[in-house]
């Protein structure tokens, strides 16, 4: 279960990789827009605004999130990710640190590069941090205290993975990484809260999720130390890939 307030609570670090991958789309009129992996919307309402007169879908497979989606009076649906299929009108594909919770993602990737129309744009954006020292951390604790969650080592590929895979359309891919200035009481274990340690949550009761936090707790203020002015520095990758269906 998704928590969009909780999602919500790093939302500027969280919206500039987006807005960076959308900036790279090329589109200029599309007929239709979508947005696979809508999460509350806050973004998506950019893509209504950006292309006002396109149809704007918005999916997620959250009914917590699409029903904040909806509440910004976006077209937003609870739908798998993986059996999204574009209509023959779609001009825009956005999917936001979506991928990486889908297995198998880059033959989806394939498939919809090959049913898109002539022109159209498909951009994608997935972090690229899961070899940093927060995940290795929570795998780590993870097989200590509830070894039936399994956490992939790397469910993503680098830009040079992605083009690959893109290869039927004009491709362009990079990686950012981004120093991201936290500020609070733990605020890197606030941050993997909302997103990285969601399998964990899912698997504990309540006492269990609090000896975790508890024990995780101090393993990342010691990897990612609070500085003299009261920040901590978090080190976050993307991992991004435009492309443009011939």
């Amino acid at each position: 279960m998704w928590d969009p307030a909780e999602y919500l609570a790093f939302t500027d670090h969280r919206a500039r990789p987006f807005h960076e991958l959308v900036a790279r789309i090329g589109a200029w009129s599309p007929r239709r827009v979508v947005d696979l992996g809508c999460g509350p919307g806050n973004l998506t309402v950019t893509l209504a605004e950006r292309w006002s007169g396109a149809v704007v879908e918005a999916l997620d497979s959250s009914p917590e999130m699409v029903a904040e989606a909806r509440a910004r009076g976006l077209d937003a649906r609870v739908e798998d990710v993986a059996a999204w299929s574009p209509a023959p009108d779609t001009d825009v594909v956005v999917t936001n640190a979506v991928l990486q919770w889908v297995p198998g993602h880059e033959e989806l990737l394939r498939r919809w590069v090959a049913e898109l129309p002539s022109g159209a744009w498909l951009a994608m954006q997935v972090p690229g941090n899961f070899a940093g020292p927060s995940h290795e951390i929570v795998r780590e604790l993870a097989e200590e205290l509830c070894p039936q969650v399994v956490l992939r080592k790397s469910p993503v590929l680098d830009p040079a993975g992605y083009a690959q895979v893109l290869q039927a359309a004009d491709v362009d891919a990079w990686e950012t990484t981004y120093l991201q200035r936290l500020t609070g009481a733990d605020p890197v274990l606030e941050w993997i809260t909302g997103t990285a340690l969601r399998p964990v949550r899912a698997a504990l009761d309540d006492a269990g999720w609090a000896e975790f936090r508890e024990r995780l707790a101090p393993r990342l203020r010691a990897a990612y130390p609070e500085r003299a002015d009261g920040t901590t520095w978090f080190p976050f990758r993307r991992v991004f890939a435009v492309a443009h269906v011939r």
